[in-house]
């Protein structure tokens, strides 16, 4: 191979983000390129030289790797013409940190559903935004948290520009979009982007920023995501029948089904019963404040625009977005996606009750299933437990296959220390690394990182601080703390609870054992599920719609401690980890108050003596409960799991109703 067929050969690697979940890939940059921390790796490929790219193509074993990756790789290469059944639309794709197109949960699972789809060869797509500037980065001083944004260029993170612009009909003018495709393996990534010449210095900003802006820089970015992604796949050539909203962001892409019917001659009745069997609506919140709503004065000029085409009363609009219980008349996004979809969930089994019973009153509403949400393991298992899982379980564990999780007894007490050590000792660079601050190798830890949002209460171990001192205080058995997590940067209550836990890891009382590790993102959460010996769930039931934090650190040999709601709630059997008792109180405060006071019970009368109960950490017994979490979890919590549920309850069913097979 001559230096330049390596170059090529190397670049074409770097294109196509199945690298993301490729350890081997990542040695080969890791080994080969000059990778800062935090970039893409075609950035490190255009520093090298041409005397780099000789060396290189002069060692063998670099030679051998580019090759059997790159035939991997070509053999994930799809028919750029050829039609998906599915389009999945969602606001945010958490692909890798170096494509900062996510903010949280709902972006790392759409990243995750993609990657699934990718491995199961699933035909299907994604549709959403490229933000220029991402989401925010968060610095941490006694203050609080501060929120910085960096640009970020397309075509220097694996772009290709389609050739694609499409227009979005807004009031008084048009939006023109450009549509780029990244490959997340086999599955192309359609993200749709307004900064372009022909738009205004406003239009341009459109897609500055992931949920940055006020209420109309949301609705603006909604009609983009959701009538430009269902216009970007016609510009394509795609007639894709099955189309799924991970959340109501994208419902506007309904109007865009509807015009088509209508401007062919149907009604409106007519059009929405002609549309219903392409659509999948997927719901991920449980309460009313996570639900999207667009007052009627700002949204009504958008509809206007539609109503006129259609020669029809704005009000006949209005309606598609109606929720009988709201009392201020706001349009409803839910209420939209749930009137006009043919199948409908949630994402945990709870959460599907739960949601039966938060839209009962909308059409559709009583009508909700549940997938449950999954992890997808080759991104988040770390590169040594899946050698060893490779090795034991042999294949297809990734994507949740029971018969393989059953050979878990094969892994050996040894062999499991030995990875826990490693993945505390990966955790401890990145605290060095970040804070400066070592972590005891030797002590149990205990993991808390996700959203500050209220209701996941990251402050209620804090309610009885003696007795969390008292705990932190133990050098017989060791107990440290690691947090991280990010608030919105609109939630002040979410930034007070943040400042809170900082201020407390910066404390005498936390004795170096309870640490906040600031800018939660994937680099952090992959090293906090291989070094957390627990992982800590206390939201208020039942408002965690999943929560698939938990998920990666069981496949990972994480415990969950956790309250029974989302994912938890069904598959905890008391074995695979301990369900935090719910108190029954109705005051808020006698509630957190006697949930926190389970918590450190939990914590002092079997947590900590069960990790140490040989003397030293990982007892016998702890490795054996971590067994039984990985051969009851297994099975369930694989992204895998997730995209063939969706592929035989969901997209296969609603592909035989449409007439595609």
């Amino acid at each position: 191979m001559s230096p330049g067929e390596l170059e090529a050969a190397v670049s074409a690697l770097a294109n196509n983000y199945a690298w993301t979940w490729s350890p081997e890939s990542n040695r080969l940059f890791e080994s080969t390129l000059p990778l800062r921390s935090g970039e893409h790796p075609l950035a490190a490929i255009g520093r090298l030289e041409v005397s780099d790219w000789t060396r290189l193509a002069e060692d063998p074993e670099t030679v051998a790797s580019v090759v059997r990756l790159g035939d991997r790789v070509g053999s994930l290469a799809s028919d750029p013409d050829a039609t998906p059944d599915v389009a999945y639309f969602s606001p945010e794709f958490g692909i890798t940190d170096v494509l900062r197109q996510y903010s949280g949960g709902l972006g790392i699972l759409a990243g995750d559903h993609l990657k699934a789809a990718s491995d199961l060869d699933t035909s299907l797509c994604g549709v959403g935004l490229f933000y220029r500037q991402g989401f925010f980065r968060q610095e941490i001083d006694p203050q609080g948290q501060h929120e910085r944004f960096e640009e970020q260029e397309p075509t220097k993170l694996g772009a290709v520009d389609t050739g694609v612009v499409i227009t979005v009909p807004l009031p008084g003018r048009e939006v023109a979009a450009r549509v780029w495709r990244f490959d997340i393996g086999r599955i192309p990534l359609l993200l749709l982007d307004t900064d372009i010449d022909t738009n205004s210095a406003t239009d341009q900003k459109i897609t500055d920023r992931l949920y940055s802006g006020d209420r109309r820089h949301r609705l603006l970015q909604e009609m983009v995501l959701g009538v430009g992604g269902a216009r970007a796949l016609t510009a394509l050539g795609w007639d894709v029948p099955v189309l799924h909203l991970n959340e109501g962001h994208a419902g506007f892409l309904i109007l865009e089904l509807l015009d088509r019917e209508i401007q062919s001659g149907s009604t409106l009745d007519q059009a929405r019963e002609t549309i219903r069997p392409r659509l999948v609506f997927t719901t991920h919140t449980p309460v009313p404040a996570g639900i999207d709503r667009f007052e009627p004065s700002l949204i009504a000029p958008f509809l206007q625009v539609w109503a006129d085409g259609w020669d029809l009363p704005v009000e006949a609009l209005q309606a598609l977005g109606h929720d009988p219980d709201d009392e201020l008349g706001q349009f409803n996004m839910a209420a939209l996606c749930l009137r006009s979809a043919g199948r409908t969930n949630g994402v945990s089994k709870l959460h599907g009750q739960v949601s039966r019973e938060l839209f009962a009153s909308i059409p559709g509403g009583p009508e909700i299933g549940s997938v449950t949400n999954g992890v997808h393991a080759r991104t988040w298992v770390a590169p040594a437990t899946q050698d060893s899982f490779d090795n034991i379980l042999g294949s297809r564990w990734e994507n949740g296959d029971a018969a393989a999780w059953n050979k878990i007894d094969n892994l050996d007490d040894t062999t499991v220390r030995s990875l826990r050590r490693n993945g505390a000792e990966s955790l401890n660079a990145l605290v060095r690394e970040r804070l400066d601050v070592p972590l005891d190798p030797d002590a149990l830890t205990v993991g808390f990182a996700r959203r500050f949002a209220t209701y996941k209460r990251a402050t209620l171990l804090l309610r009885d601080p003696d007795r969390l001192a008292t705990l932190l205080a133990d050098d017989d058995r060791p107990i440290q703390f690691v947090f991280a997590g990010k608030a919105h940067p609109a939630d002040v209550p979410g930034k007070a609870l943040l400042q809170e836990i900082a201020a407390f890891s910066r404390s005498a009382a936390a004795r170096g054992r309870f640490v906040f590790i600031p800018d939660y993102d994937v680099t952090v959460a992959q090293a906090m599920y291989a070094g957390c010996d627990v992982w800590l769930n206390n939201p208020i039931r039942p408002h965690e719609a999943c929560g698939t934090s938990g998920e990666k650190s069981a496949l990972n040999g994480g415990l969950n401690c956790s309250i029974s709601d989302g994912w938890w709630d069904e598959m905890a059997d008391g074995r695979n980890g301990w369900i935090i008792p719910s108190s029954t109180a109705t005051d808020p405060e006698k509630r957190d108050d006697a949930e926190s006071d389970a918590i450190l019970t939990l914590l002092g009368s079997e947590i900590i003596p069960e990790f140490f109960a040989d003397g030293q950490p990982w007892s016998h017994a702890w490795i054996d409960r971590m067994r039984d979490a990985w051969r009851t979890l297994g099975p369930q919590v694989t992204a895998g799991r997730m995209v063939s549920d969706y592929q035989r309850t969901v997209y296969q069913p609603a592909l035989d109703e449409v007439g595609t097979s």
